[in-house]
């Protein structure tokens, strides 16, 4: 089930720029959802990664951010569907687990960035910003 408390569209922020996230759990989605919105960007929250995934099938969605370890499908799985249903979607991923190798798989996957939480707010804004022009072909093909 989603957060839908957490839901927070703001009607002058173009569809471009609303921001998916996908955590079980809820403390992590409050946080982040916040630091999102304080950057500008509107928030669709996921606690279930099979929501997120029926929601990309009906809805185009310009950036995802997954947590690796959840409890019903790991953030990997998610990546790995998404690449199928919607491969114009980026991924920036989230872990609280100190793990090289998760890194690594992420980034062969295709993530855009790669995040251990607690992570600096600017440095994640900024790799937002960056993933969202990547998929608007803004960023001169970078």
């Amino acid at each position: 089930m989603g957060l839908r408390g957490i839901r927070m569209l703001s009607r002058e922020t173009p569809a471009a720029e609303i921001v998916s996230l996908v955590d079980d759990d809820a403390g992590v989605l409050t946080s982040v959802a916040r630091l999102l919105t304080s950057g500008g960007y509107s928030v669709r929250a996921f606690r279930e990664p099979a929501e997120f995934l029926d929601h990309v099938e009906a809805n185009p969605v310009a950036l995802v951010i997954l947590d690796v370890w959840m409890e019903h499908m790991t953030g990997f799985e998610v990546q790995a569907k998404l690449a199928r249903i919607s491969p114009s979607t980026r991924v920036i991923i989230m872990t609280g687990r100190k793990d090289p190798g998760a890194e690594k798989t992420a980034m062969e996957f295709g993530a855009s960035a790669f995040f251990l939480k607690p992570f600096d707010g600017e440095e994640f804004l900024a790799a937002v910003h960056r993933a969202l022009l990547s998929s608007t072909g803004q960023d001169g093909g970078k």
